[in-house]
């Protein structure tokens, strides 16, 4: 992390100031041949496809969410890349962490 605190830690985005315990996070890192892809978008799709939630990568290609509990997809859209899928289960009191790799 910068000295002013702007950047992402090491490690992931920090959870500092979220009771995670009341939440459900979804979050992760969206990356091509390994390197993170800044200015991505992520969609947050419901158990039957329907579009909830979109948020844009940060400089290190990372996202997070919070969602319901439930079964969702998480899909990484970028310029000139085919899109990038990963189902996953959203739990109160648990991060589930999603990696995906886009081409």
């Amino acid at each position: 992390m910068t000295a002013d605190g702007c950047a992402a830690p090491v490690g992931g985005a920090s959870l500092k100031g979220v009771d995670v315990d009341s939440q459900a996070v979804i979050q992760g890192v969206v990356r091509r041949d390994s390197v993170p892809v800044p200015n991505a978008y992520v969609r947050l799709l419901d158990g039957s496809g329907e579009f909830a939630a979109e948020v844009p990568t940060n400089d290190g290609g990372e996202f997070r969410f919070f969602a319901a509990p439930g079964t969702w997809t998480v899909r990484a859209l970028a310029p000139k890349a085919s899109p990038a899928d990963s189902a996953v289960v959203a739990e109160l009191g648990k991060v589930a962490n999603v990696e995906l790799a886009i081409s």
